[in-house]
Formats: structure tokens, C-alpha cells, sequence
């Protein structure tokens, strides 16, 4: 069964989303769709639902990936991470110091030469290595995108998408978002709008199920 978890955050809750069964998420009962490329609205509207609903599915997923490039090639992994760490350091560096290296690349231009052929050696000795790492990363976050793309939602999906966007629930990929700048919480609505818009949420998602004898038939998806 599918539940919750639930993490005191100062005067907030955090919710951290149960793990969608495999059934749901990848097999018999998923249902895939190209999305419609011209209609970047609902495009976009899917991708972030399933991101909210999905979202501890999604971590694990890139978790394995990461971990399966890397047992596949452990040592370039290792040598494209270190790599990538001494880039941004020198790159935050350099930021930050950029007047006392160009001071000193004008008192000493041989230094400045031989720094640059030490950094172009390095480069090329670890950019396989790079390559690598930077698969690790991306190749997560590609598959993530795609699933989100194609997978169609369902009524629960719906319901429970929209009890975060009205506030009600507050997830680790909501803080995130809004931290992108997308508008998830909304502070301060009335208990009686709340139960207005659930209401009519639930009324609306009714019209896309025609009902019958033992059971129900669906009519549409997103």
C-alpha cells in the first residue's frame, strides 16, 4: 500500500511522495502517448504532473542509472568527477580572482603560456572521462523527461497534482520548482474555495469516464 512520508520542515511539512508501483509507473497499466509537440501548453502541463507524481520514482530511476554507468566505467567516473570538480573550482576561482590573474598573466606571460598548455594537456588526457561523468548525469535526466512526456495521467494523478498546486501538500520537487520560479503554493486561500475547486476538479475529471455495469470505461487521458 502505497503511503506517504511526512518530515517537519520549521512551521511546514514536508511530504515525501510513496513509490509508485512498477505496474503503474512503467508496465500493464501505464499508458504512453506521443506528446503533441504543437500544443506546448498541455505538453508542458504533462511533464510537470507526472514530475510531481512520479517524483520518488524518478530519484530512484536516476540513481540506478548513475550507478549502472558507473560500474560499467568506474575508473573514467571517478577521473570525470574529480575532473569536473577542479573545472568549476578554477572556473569559481578565476571568478572571482579575475583582476589578480590578469595582473599576473602581464608580470609573468611565460607563467600565463605554460599554465594554459598544463590546463589544454589535462583537458585532453580527461576528456573521455568527462564524457563519461557527463553521460551519468544527463543520461538520468533525459529518461526522466521522456517517461514524463509520454506517460498519460490518471484520474489519481490528477487529484492528487492538484491537492499540491492548491497548497495542500508541499514535496521536495514543489520546493524545487519553485525555486525554478514555477508558481506551485498558493498562501492563504479560503478552506471554502479550496473545497469549491476540489469539488469541481473531481465533477470535471467525472466527464472523461463513461460508467457501466461493473466498472467504468475511460474516455480520455492527458
Amino acid at each position: 500500500m502505497e503511503r506517504s512520508k511526512i518530515v517537519g520542515i520549521g512551521n511546514s511539512e514536508l511530504v515525501i511522495p510513496p513509490l509508485r508501483g512498477l505496474d503503474d509507473f512503467l508496465l500493464e497499466s501505464a499508458r504512453f502517448q506521443i506528446p503533441n509537440f504543437k500544443d506546448l501548453d498541455k505538453w508542458g502541463n504533462r511533464v510537470v504532473n507526472n514530475l510531481f507524481y512520479y517524483q520518488t520514482n524518478y530519484f530512484f530511476m536516476s540513481v540506478i542509472i548513475f550507478l549502472i554507468v558507473g560500474l560499467i566505467h568506474p575508473v573514467k567516473m571517478l577521473v570525470g568527477a574529480v575532473s569536473m570538480s577542479v573545472a568549476l573550482g578554477l572556473f569559481a576561482y578565476a571568478s572571482c580572482e579575475g583582476r589578480a590573474i590578469h595582473q599576473t598573466k602581464k608580470d609573468y606571460p611565460a607563467l600565463g603560456i605554460i599554465l594554459i598548455l598544463i590546463g589544454s594537456s589535462f583537458l585532453a588526457y580527461t576528456v573521455g572521462s568527462l564524457l563519461v561523468f557527463l553521460i551519468g548525469i544527463l543520461l538520468p535526466f533525459s529518461v526522466t523527461f521522456i517517461h514524463a512526456s509520454m506517460r498519460l495521467r490518471n484520474i489519481r494523478n490528477k487529484l492528487v497534482n492538484k491537492m499540491e498546486e492548491l497548497g495542500l501538500k508541499r514535496t521536495p520537487m514543489s520546493i524545487f520548482l519553485e525555486q525554478l520560479g514555477y508558481p506551485m503554493q498558493t498562501v492563504g486561500i479560503p478552506k471554502s474555495r479550496i473545497k469549491q475547486e476540489l469539488h469541481e476538479f473531481v465533477a470535471d475529471s467525472a466527464k472523461g469516464f463513461s460508467f457501466k455495469r461493473g466498472g467504468y470505461t475511460r474516455l480520455s487521458d492527458s
